[in-house]
């Protein structure tokens, strides 16, 4: 069984009815252990072995959104945007989005990270995702070098196999041997598969970075852009980001 890790989410609510609508809808999934909400502050925290992107499907399940604030301890959580890579020469006229997806990271125990990766916008098919040598993204792959195995050379640095529907959403969820800072500043490469092989036109790359761990992020506007969440959350929906 899977150690458990709190996270925190920022959900609209109104009243005790949103509170109990809201928690019947986790009831129902697996892994949910506890729930905690705090209706001044909008805030729902959990205790779970779940992965986040479930967990805000299911509240978005109810019609209402979600965002994760933060998850798991102190310097055990990043995060990884995935993108189409950017081309030798940047394109007169800006084309739309390069963002195709988001892996998170979250540390469970020494040798335990729960990976949540979902993926939009891509062609369908098989993909092979992989933890490179470094986030060097300005000639990729070949920029971001083989794939890392670890100081040690005993680690895998395959993440796992996943399925692009004809919608072109994917997802790989599952359980890494790997501790966060060993990821954190290194590329992830998600490649589409031709014939069992890598080497396919689909390719998205990304540079894992940490997140906050739980209670670590109680902004409600961000200093840098003066946008609130919400605002925050809605631009990176409209650029893929799940």
């Amino acid at each position: 069984m899977l150690p458990a890790y709190q996270a925190t989410f920022s959900v609209p609510m109104h009243c005790d009815a949103c509170i109990k609508d809201i928690s019947g809808a986790l009831s129902k999934i697996p892994g949910i252990q506890e729930t905690y909400f705090s209706l001044p502050k909008q805030l729902l925290t959990t205790t779970s072995t779940t992965p986040p992107s479930a967990i805000i499907s299911t509240i978005q399940d109810t019609g209402r959104t979600a965002i994760l604030r933060g998850s798991g301890k102190a310097n055990s959580a990043a995060v990884c945007i995935l993108e189409t890579p950017p081309p030798p020469t940047p394109p007169s006229v800006p084309e739309t989005s390069p963002v195709r997806g988001l892996a998170r990271l979250i540390e469970l125990s020494d040798r335990i990270t729960l990976l949540d990766m979902t993926l939009t916008g891509l062609p369908e098919g098989n993909y092979n995702a992989s933890i490179r040598q470094n986030g060097d993204i300005s000639n990729v792959p070949g920029s971001m070098g083989g794939v890392f195995t670890g100081l040690e050379g005993d680690k895998m640095g395959d993440l796992g196999k996943l399925e692009v529907d004809e919608t072109g959403r994917g997802s790989l969820i599952g359980e890494v041997d790997w501790r966060v800072w060993e990821m954190v500043g290194r590329g992830v490469v998600v490649e589409k598969l031709e014939d069992g092989k890598e080497g396919g036109s689909g390719l998205v790359v990304g540079v894992v970075a940490r997140s906050a761990g739980v209670w670590e992020n109680e902004k409600v506007v961000c200093g840098c852009s003066g946008k609130t969440v919400w605002e925050e959350r809605e631009e990176m929906v409209g650029k893929g980001m799940l």
